[in-house]
């Protein structure tokens, strides 16, 4: 399995834990706040919890641009240790 899809999943599972959405509703496309209705309390819930599972930190400054399953992903393939993959 491909580190893109590592991390999709365990995004997926935190999206859906966190958000309460359907698993089979979280795809790369689909936006927080457009496809998920999470406001900005709820991004933040979602973006401590990522940071907690990738031992990364997301700065106001990328949570911002972050608008859809996708970024997240990429964002987190960019800047977690290759220690997570191991």
């Amino acid at each position: 399995m491909d580190k893109k899809q590592v991390v999709f999943d365990k995004i997926k599972e935190i999206i859906v834990a966190e958000l309460g959405v359907k698993a089979e509703k979280v795809t790369l496309n689909a936006g927080l706040a457009d496809d998920f209705g999470a406001d900005s309390l709820d991004a933040l819930e979602l973006f401590n919890q990522i940071e907690s599972e990738f031992l990364v930190s997301i700065s106001d400054e990328a949570a911002t641009k972050m608008r859809d399953v996708k970024d997240l992903v990429d964002y987190v393939i960019e800047k977690v240790n290759d220690k997570y993959f191991q």
